[in-house]
């Protein structure tokens, strides 16, 4: 039988249907078990409404009772013009348990959603689950740091490059990992290039996939300087502006740099070709790295996978104080 564990691993995959146009709600996934088998399942919706909870309860009817239901964040307690509180829906539907990932740092809820429940004779549990952190990345960082979280995208040869020496790039990887950067971007309510590569190369940089070309993020430019067709920051730091929870970094090496240097980079993803260039381009520019000792000890390596011929890392920023 699957544990609570695998059950809510589970709910943090079917989150990933609402990302990001759930936005500016996280996108939450629920399950509603009984048996030892799934009777319904909710994600949040659009524009954040409904709530994965309100979806899930919905499609189950009178299977909730008894049953066991995992979420990934928890219930909200809050009452909204937009629909009542999920703590509250849960309640009526009188569930054996309710499972849930993480609690909601949101202060009109933060503890008080299980607290209601409990209250209610339910069996409300908090799992603290890797998995549904991860989920909700966007919205945590958001809640922590008042800004989106960020991924940095680099595509390069063996030996660090992104491009020969005279900046011909086309094409550095294969297909198969062109075709899972555009997945990614999926993913993304934002992304990001710097003013040198978006007046060199004018990137479309939205979503080329079957069915999935309405996910195509904003699209955002690092200058000072007027631009035309997107949206623009002067700094690293002003991406506390943009309306996201998920930002998308795609370039090119001194923009890398300059969110690496602020240390405003929470996910690496590292796509590495088959190929030597010598005396190319280099992915990244200088970040002020006083010493090397300091390079150590900052990157946890999450995900490793080929793409055709290509290799494809994630990395995540450890940082210490949460």
């Amino acid at each position: 039988m699957p544990t609570d564990a695998r059950w809510l691993a589970a709910a943090a995959r079917l989150a990933l249907r609402g990302r990001p146009h759930s936005y500016p709600n996280p996108s939450v996934g629920c399950l509603i078990v009984k048996d030892g088998r799934v009777v319904a399942r909710g994600w949040t919706r659009d524009g954040g409404r409904p709530h994965a909870e309100a979806a899930a309860l919905a499609d189950a009817g009178d299977a909730a009772r008894g049953a066991d239901i995992y979420v990934t964040l928890e219930p909200c307690a809050h009452e909204s013009p937009r629909g009542p509180a999920c703590s509250d829906l849960l309640v009526a539907a009188a569930p054996a348990r309710v499972i849930v990932g993480q609690s909601d740092p949101d202060q009109r809820t933060a503890g008080r959603g299980m607290e209601r429940l409990r209250t209610a004779g339910i069996a409300a549990e908090l799992a603290d689950c890797p998995a549904s952190a991860a989920s909700l990345a966007g919205y945590l960082t958001r809640a922590a740091s008042s800004r989106p979280h960020v991924t940095l995208k680099l595509a390069m040869s063996l030996d660090g490059c992104i491009a020969d020496a005279e900046g011909s790039s086309q094409w550095i990887t294969g297909e198969a990992a062109r075709a899972h950067v555009h997945s990614r971007r999926a993913l993304a309510d934002a992304i990001l290039v710097g003013g040198g590569t978006w007046r060199a190369d004018t990137p479309r940089l939205d979503v080329r996939l079957p069915g999935l070309e309405q996910r195509s993020p904003m699209r955002w430019v690092l200058t000072s300087q007027p631009i035309d067709g997107a949206q623009s920051i002067a700094a690293p730091a002003d991406i506390a502006q943009i309306p996201a929870q998920y930002l998308y970094i795609e370039g090119g090496a001194q923009t890398a740099a300059s969110f690496l240097a602020a240390d405003l980079v929470d996910r690496l993803e590292i796509y590495r070709a088959p190929i030597v260039i010598g005396g190319g381009m280099p992915a990244v520019r200088d970040i002020g790295l006083p010493e090397l000792a300091q390079a150590h000890d900052r990157w946890q390596r999450v995900e490793q996978r080929m793409l055709g011929p290509d290799t494809y890392e994630a990395f995540v920023r450890t940082r210490t104080g949460g």
